[in-house]
């Protein structure tokens, strides 16, 4: 939209409809940052890895990622899942800021500080699997 008095164009926003996930997500969002803050924290002891921003998102088909700007994003569902797998999801994404890839490197990243994250991601998949999704909203809807 464009103002004429400014000659400026108008931002315009996009409402999102509050939806029950949606309402799900804000209502487990601060609880998921702060379970991550704690985990990364911990985790990065072993490393001290430098990464930047830390988002916690809705997100659909993963459970975190990272990216090439050393941004970490994390699904907010992360705190439904057994203590010792949201420590392999956060370790997980800390060794992407070394390793970018799933080669060997950083499987070797990995078994640093997790010699058996093999049977925790076995587990994961096996939850994935369970509930025909990557997160568990059969349970949580």
């Amino acid at each position: 939209m464009f103002n004429f008095w400014s000659g400026k164009k108008k931002r315009v926003t996009k409402r999102v409809p509050v939806t029950k996930e949606r309402q799900h997500y804000l209502a487990h969002k601060e609880m998921a940052r702060e379970l991550v803050l704690t985990r990364l924290h911990y985790w990065n002891q072993f490393y001290n890895f430098n990464y930047n921003r830390v988002v916690i998102r809705n997100q659909k088909t993963c459970w975190g990622s990272c990216s090439s700007l050393k941004n970490l994003n994390f699904s907010y569902k992360i705190i439904f899942l057994p203590i010792h797998l949201q420590d392999y999801v956060v370790l997980h994404e800390l060794c992407h800021l070394k390793e970018l890839h799933h080669g060997p490197a950083f499987w070797q990243e990995m078994a640093k500080v997790m010699p058996d994250f093999s049977e925790r991601r076995g587990e994961l998949r096996k939850i994935e699997r369970q509930y025909h999704t990557f997160v568990l909203d059969r349970v949580l809807y």
